[in-house]
């Protein structure tokens, strides 16, 4: 059976792998290797890893001014992992380019949702009053939080709770998968692949997996 490429700094831009299902254990190897799953189509999960990666370093956290006097109006209640399906909901909802499509359908749903209540998934979110206006959620390997989707509904409520992890939480590294000028303003950057690798662990798991489509793709050799 076939398992997730170990990848190196050779690669050039991004590597794809396209599964027929989407499990626990081929989550988890899937991340240790430095893949995320991006969307469901046509039956395949289409799994994606970049070079360099786009990161945050929690301590290296930038809160503009704007931003700074938000948080210190206290106007909303932040909290963590106590509304992770909402949230996923949420963020399913938002619209997102122009044909407002969603990558977050019931296959994603169901299963971050087990893997938070195996404690691999986690969430922030932000109230006002008792309505969620804004948040995010991940999956953790190995203390690295893997982005996977914010939202908000207020404005920067969505930049609170990024916020709010970095300074809240002791994870090494805050990983922003998909690069965008907002991230970077708040201080993301990039690294090489094998870095990246060094702190998700690159433990990966023994053996192959079942539901493999035809290999993988590399995008830019």
């Amino acid at each position: 059976m076939r398992q997730f490429p170990t990848l190196t700094n050779d690669l050039e831009e991004c590597a794809i792998v396209r599964t027929f299902a989407l499990y626990e254990k081929l989550i988890m190897d899937g991340y240790s290797r430095g893949f995320f799953p991006w969307y469901e189509e046509e039956g395949c999960f289409y799994w994606f890893a970049y070079n360099p990666r786009f990161v945050i370093f929690p301590q290296k956290i930038k809160v503009s001014k704007s931003m700074r006097q938000l948080i210190h109006k206290n106007k909303y209640r932040i909290t963590f992992n106590t509304a992770f399906e909402k949230v996923m909901m949420k963020c399913a909802l938002t619209e997102r380019g122009d044909d407002n499509h969603t990558w977050i359908n019931q296959s994603f749903l169901d299963m971050y949702c087990d893997l938070h209540s195996k404690g691999t998934c986690k969430s922030v979110e932000v109230w006002n009053g008792d309505e969620l206006v804004g948040g995010l959620y991940g999956t953790v390997i190995n203390n690295v939080f893997c982005g996977e989707s914010m939202f908000h509904t207020e404005p920067n409520t969505s930049k609170l709770a990024l916020i709010w992890l970095c300074q809240n939480k002791n994870f090494t590294l805050i990983d922003c998968q998909v690069e965008t000028q907002h991230l970077i303003s708040m201080g993301a950057e990039m690294i090489d692949l094998e870095t990246y690798l060094a702190f998700v662990g690159l433990f990966g798991f023994l053996g192959g997996f079942s539901g493999f489509c035809i290999g993988y793709f590399c995008i830019g050799y």
